[in-house]
């Protein structure tokens, strides 16, 4: 395989790079001796001073890292219900001083007492609403709508409109007759890139006539995908996204992301359960022989990203695999290291990736859909503090929010109070399973972007065992002959032209 298969065209031109989950490297270091200072639930004066000293010879500021001990304290205690003790104090005064946490005193005075039963009262208000909306809605019909279901036909004309076909498809990607009369009507409507798209899944289904696989051979490039520029913020939300990925819900997640992925790594950590990665094995894609780091580089370049931190390791069986950490780190493993093609690398890069967006990685960090609600209330109770919640959620809830929310700026918390007035404007629901499906949508076509092969797509995924291939080649065709990825393709440059 010819070391250029990688290389970026001579026209190309990098956009911003930007998306990545985002923490401050002297911070981490930080991080990771306070954890080990409190692995035993004590900090010693010489565990103290020792931590002071670092702050003072990386120059990191105090407030700031007072913090972020707030935050790896309240997860530490949460976790092991347990008080940190510290001999015998923090900080100075003048530095906000922050001994060990330490159990919240139940409240005396008759103002704070008066606020709790008025909770009491609101919570248990909330709840009888709850149940008598659930009631209402057990009496309203179901409306079933098929508006955009036609009936099928034996033969689809060459003037029938593109989008009443597209309809079509939406219900059936693999409907034979829909595709073939999509073919035609591009062809009519002169849409050269769409007609060889849609060539592209005749051939895919086993179904192209002579004309249509032509058309296909013909357009097809000569190797991988060329842009002309990069991907840019706007064109993953408005085209690549998959219409299902709420934008607020993962707006509301890129907020708290870095301070969950600190939780994850200080929790990992003190459990010694952190993986290991040989240093030996790390790569670096400016150098490397290895044709899957150099697809990874060309990548997350094409992306709009930063990669991350790449190690080959042969030992393990997968194909590529986020390592916790901080910064966070890709393994490949020996699927991805010999015996693919450059696009089923591409595919894989692709997909990969797109979960290192701060949108989604938490995806990678929580994938129980509770754990996710729970940490997307949250994010909502950060950013009201008031939000009313049932005592069981809300003593889930609460802990999280107290380890998050110290390590977050103020602008961050300001963010997450415009969310929360956004997502109660927008009617204050959302559906985190249906989310997290369609954030795995939108990873494989990110992939698919890059390989501009569905056989290679459909390949790496049986390869890797992934569940319901056949749903997710489904929607990878739908997206295919959408316009969507029509605008998507032209926006960077790689659409089919009659040129």
């Amino acid at each position: 395989m010819s070391e250029q298969v990688f290389e970026h065209a001579a026209t190309y031109e990098q956009g911003e790079v930007s998306g990545n989950v985002r923490l401050d490297k002297y911070e981490v270091y930080y991080e990771q001796l306070f954890a080990e200072a409190m692995e035993d639930g004590v900090i010693t004066t010489e565990e103290r001073s020792r931590l002071e000293k670092a702050a003072d010879t990386l120059g990191l500021d105090r407030r700031r890292l007072r913090q972020l001990e707030i935050a790896l304290q309240a997860a530490y205690e949460a976790r092991h219900g347990v008080a940190i003790q510290e001999t015998p104090a923090g900080f100075s005064e003048d530095d906000e001083p922050r001994p060990s946490l330490s159990p919240i005193e139940p409240a005396t005075d008759q103002r704070t007492l008066a606020l709790q039963r008025r909770v009491v009262f609101l919570e248990k208000r909330v709840a009888e609403l709850t149940r008598e909306l659930e009631d209402a809605r057990s009496h309203i019909a179901v409306e079933v709508d098929f508006s955009d279901l036609s009936a099928p036909t034996d033969k689809v004309g060459e003037d029938d409109d593109p989008t009443e076909l597209y309809r079509r498809l939406r219900h059936d990607p693999r409907d034979e007759a829909s595709l073939h009369g999509l073919f035609r009507a591009n062809a009519h409507y002169g849409d050269i890139d769409r007609q060889w798209l849609t060539a592209h899944v005749l051939v895919y289904l086993g179904c192209a006539t002579q004309d249509e696989a032509a058309m296909y051979r013909q357009h097809r490039p000569d190797g991988l995908i060329k842009p002309k520029s990069s991907l840019s913020s706007d064109a993953w939300r408005r085209l690549l996204f998959h219409p299902d990925e709420e934008i607020l819900t993962g707006e509301i997640f890129s907020v708290i992301v870095s301070a969950v992925l600190l939780g994850r790594v200080a929790a990992l950590r003190h459990a010694k359960k952190l993986p290991p990665l040989d240093p030996a094995r790390k790569q670096d894609p400016a150098t490397s022989t290895v044709q899957a780091v150099r697809c990874f580089s060309w990548a997350s370049s094409l992306l709009g990203m930063a990669a991350p931190p790449l190690f080959a390791d042969p030992d393990y069986g997968g194909l590529a695999e986020m390592v916790p950490g901080v910064p966070p780190a890709s393994r490949l493993g020996k699927i991805a290291l010999s015996g693919r093609s450059p696009y089923e690398l591409a595919f894989v890069a692709g997909r990969h990736l797109a979960w290192y967006r701060e949108e989604r990685f938490v995806r990678l960090l929580v994938p129980s859909i509770q754990d996710l609600e729970e940490l997307f209330l949250a994010a909502l109770t950060i950013g009201n503090p008031g939000l009313p919640l049932h005592a069981d959620i809300k003593k889930r809830v609460t802990p999280l929010a107290q380890a998050i929310e110290p390590i977050l700026e103020p602008l961050q918390i300001d963010r997450l109070r415009g969310h929360f007035l956004r997502f109660v404007e927008e009617g204050g629901r959302t559906n985190l399973q249906r989310w997290a499906s369609a954030a795995d949508r939108t990873a494989l076509r990110a992939g698919f972007l890059l390989s501009n092969d569905l056989h290679a797509a459909q390949k790496m995924l049986e390869l890797e065992n992934a569940p319901n291939v056949r749903e997710s080649m489904d929607d990878l065709l739908v997206f295919t002959i959408s316009e969507r990825y029509a605008k998507l393709r032209k926006q960077i440059g790689v659409a089919v032209s009659a040129n």
